[in-house]
């Protein structure tokens, strides 16, 4: 972590991992496969398996595209970090 970006980077990677495993979680819910999700959202199979696997960093139009599909809300918001907040 003490090559410059390093932690940047990490963090990227961390809400990607984060952000697909929740939509893993809702899509298996629902019951959906990977493709009735990609259909209902207007992406490919290999995109939400992409995304699902944390190999991808959303933008804010696939995530609002997801959300949709999924019949759930969508909350960006920043937080305050560590103990000092």
């Amino acid at each position: 972590m003490s090559e410059p970006g390093a932690a940047e980077a990490y963090d990227a990677t961390r809400l990607a991992f984060e952000l697909g495993r929740e939509v893993r979680e809702l899509r298996e819910r629902r019951g959906w496969s990977q493709s009735e999700l990609a259909r209902a959202s207007g992406m490919t199979q290999s995109a939400v398996a992409r995304f699902e696997a944390g190999g991808t960093v959303p933008t804010l139009p696939v995530l609002e595209r997801l959300a949709a599909a999924l019949e759930v809300g969508l909350s960006v918001k920043f937080e305050p970090r560590g103990a000092a907040a």
